[in-house]
This record gives C-alpha cells, structure tokens and sequence, in this order.
C-alpha cells in the first residue's frame, strides 16, 4: 500500500481574499494528482490560532503545523536574512522581487530557513504587493508628516526600526485585530498593500491612501523540512509542479488587483488618494538605517540583494 501523508496549510487571510482559492487550487491539485497520497487541507486566518503569524511559525518550526505562508519580516524572527525581503526602497517591481527570489538570493534565503528546519519552495513566493500608508483622519505626504504617528506595524523587527527611524510610533497589532484597532483610533493608520485593505474591508475604518510603495510584500509558502523530507519524491515533484503553476497565478491575479484599486478604493469606496514625497523618506533612511542592517543581513545578503537590484539603497 502506498503511504499516505495529511496536514494543513495555513494562512493569515480571509476565504475572500487574493490567497485562499489559489492555495486551495494548489492542494487539491495535488491530492488529485497523488491519488490522495497526500492531502493538505487550507485554513484562512491562521485557523483562529492565538498569537497569529508568530504564534503558527513556532508550530510549523516544532513540526505541530505542515505549511503555511508568511512574509519575510515576519519568517525574520527566525530566520533573519528573510527580512531582506522587505527592506525599504528597494525593490523597484514585483517581477524584481520575484527574479530575485529565483535567483541566488533566494537560493541564499531557502539555505537559511533549512538551517533552521524550514522548507522554502523555489517557486512558492506569493504576492502581496507594495505597501502603502493608509490613515484613518489624514493623509501623509511627507515624511515629516510621519512625527509622532502611531503606525500600527506587523510584529517584524524592521518595521519597527524604519518606522522609528521615520519618527513614527510603531504599535503591534496583529492582521485578525487590525480592523478594530483602527476602528477604534488605538493607532492613525496602518500601512500595508491595497489588496489587504480591500479583502479585509479596511475602507470602512479609515479614509486616506498615501501612495508611498516603501516597501514590498509578499508571502513565502513554508513547509516544516522534517514532514517535507517524510514526503516521497515523486510527491515532492508533483508538489513543485503545483506551486510552480498557482503561485505564479495568483503573482498575475494581485498585481493586476492592486492596479485595479488605486480606482476602485477611490470611486467605490471613497477613499482619498495622495501621492507621498518618497524622496523624503529615503532621505530619513539613507543613512543609519541602511548601514544598519547591512550590518544585521550580512554582506552576503547584501550583495546578492545588489546583484538582483542594483544598488537602489
């Protein structure tokens, strides 16, 4: 009898949203291409676990959890070099993010996460998009406009320092908690891509989109390594195949949804639109920022990061 594997996959946003159908599409594909071999069942918003993100990246690590997705900033808290992958200003596409990802950069970041009994899939960086200041009561147009703003942050380590460093007020709030902690001014805004406001209603607890594109954002799909390697290989190959083709569907689907937003959030949902002074905010990280976590990525990091990018920092 052939051996069957079960588990489950989660992620932190809603069923509606520009995630779930295509992870879904992705195991069921498997399942039936295994003959259910193997079968992956999907959980939008982390499943209801307690402690979000940071709280299903201790149980995928521990082996609890099969594979779910996450950003880098957040993979960061274990596996530092991940944060790279949001660092400000310096990406200029997401067809760049994505090369880079493939190329040897990625293959430096995936040799980091099996270090630390993670599997990254070459193919399996799915999009999110550029994020964007969005407030409830003011727009930002420069980065002066930052003083004193309480930035609501996800738990990531560089988002902390850079909205610091912009002379902001970082406040934690996971993604399942945000719509309240708007709704209820316990922060001015939040800062994220147009598609997270848009499946998770944002527009209902705030007004003004600043356009500023200060960092991007995407999801790594992540396996435990441990479960990955119990996996046959013509399993693994099949499972390959499936990321290959629905993350790169739903790469296609969020670009052009964050394209369709900069109109539809404005038109059908009234928000304000503004375009921010980006000059200023590389202005304010130009200097210690950078050097700082030049410093905390490494040299190798940086390189690759350069290579890929160009020296855009």
């Amino acid at each position: 009898m052939r051996d069957r594997w079960t588990g489950r996959q989660f992620h932190n946003q809603p069923e509606a949203s520009h995630t779930h159908g295509f992870l879904v599409a992705l195991w069921d594909e498997v399942r039936a291409a295994t003959g259910g071999a193997l079968d992956i069942t999907v959980h939008a918003q982390n499943g209801g676990i307690a402690g979000s993100d940071p709280a299903v990246l201790d149980m995928l690590v521990s082996g609890e959890l099969e594979f779910m997705t996450l950003m880098g900033g957040i993979l960061g808290k274990v596996v530092p070099v991940a944060e790279i992958q949001g660092l400000p200003f310096a990406f200029a596409s997401p067809a760049q993010v994505h090369a880079a990802m493939r190329g040897p950069l990625g293959d430096h970041i995936r040799a980091e996460m099996a270090a630390k009994g993670i599997h990254g899939f070459r193919d399996g960086v799915l999009e999110n998009g550029f994020r964007h200041i969005v407030s409830v009561d003011r727009p930002v147009r420069s980065a002066a406009d930052l003083a004193g703003y309480r930035m609501r942050i996800p738990d990531g380590r560089m988002f902390d320092d850079a909205f610091r460093a912009l002379g902001a007020t970082p406040v934690v709030v996971n993604i399942r908690e945000l719509y309240a902690a708007l709704a209820d001014h316990r922060v001015d805004g939040q800062e994220n891509p147009l598609a997270v406001v848009e499946v998770n209603r944002l527009y209902e607890v705030s007004k003004y989109v600043s356009l500023t594109a200060h960092m991007w954002s995407g999801f790594n799909l992540i396996g435990n390594l441990a479960f990955w390697r119990r996996l046959s290989e013509d399993v693994r190959e099949i499972v390959n195949r499936a990321v290959a083709t629905h993350v790169e569907r739903q790469r296609a689907y969020t670009v052009g949804l964050n394209l369709e937003l900069e109109t539809k959030l404005a038109t059908e949902r009234g928000m304000v639109f503004n375009t921010a002074d980006g000059a200023s905010f590389r202005a304010v990280l130009s200097g210690d920022f950078y050097r700082r976590w030049r410093g905390e990525l490494g040299d190798t990091a940086w390189r690759l990061l350069e290579d890929a990018a160009g020296k855009r920092v």
